[in-house]
């Protein structure tokens, strides 16, 4: 449909609780749609809805380009393990940080029907779901990072 503007770190969009989605709307159904457009245009495997400046609990993910997944007023019910690797967002473009996240997550949600499901993920989905969950309640991965940021841009890039 359309591709939102990104909201990037700094705009106090990104650091507010995000409401409960009571029912699925027209404008909800769009709001998916478009971030799904956006995810996607900007190679990413994750948008939140605060991302596009709306501060509804909405959640899409697609770590693999098969399995496009929308979490409505998603809770995580259980997290276990552990990995650290690199992690960026796309309110970040061009930085990543080292993060040690859950291995597993285990998240309830609704979908566009407002029918709960339960999603299980393993590594990168997992990394996902907690990483775009944290942005409902205004919380960004540099938070998380051990050590510094840096730029995943290549140099040639950048000039």
């Amino acid at each position: 449909m359309a591709i939102r503007k990104i909201r990037i770190m700094g705009d106090p969009v990104l650091t507010k609780t995000c409401k409960e989605v009571k029912e699925v709307t027209p404008r909800i159904k769009m709001l998916v749609e478009d971030m799904f457009d956006t995810m996607y245009a900007a190679d990413g495997a994750g948008l939140a809805a605060p991302q596009v400046g709306v501060l509804k609990r909405i959640v899409v993910i697609d770590t693999d380009g098969e399995h496009p997944y929308v979490l409505i007023n998603p809770e995580i019910l259980e997290t276990s393990g552990e990995q650290t690797g690199g992690e960026g967002c796309l309110s970040l473009p061009g930085k990543a940080g080292i993060v040690t996240r859950p291995n597993y997550a285990k998240v309830k949600a609704y979908d566009l029907d407002m029918k709960e499901f339960v999603l299980e993920g393993e590594e990168l989905l997992a990394r996902a779901i907690c990483h775009e969950c944290d942005h409902l309640e205004g919380r960004m991965y540099v938070d998380k990072v051990e050590g510094d940021l840096y730029s995943t841009v290549a140099e040639d890039e950048e000039s």
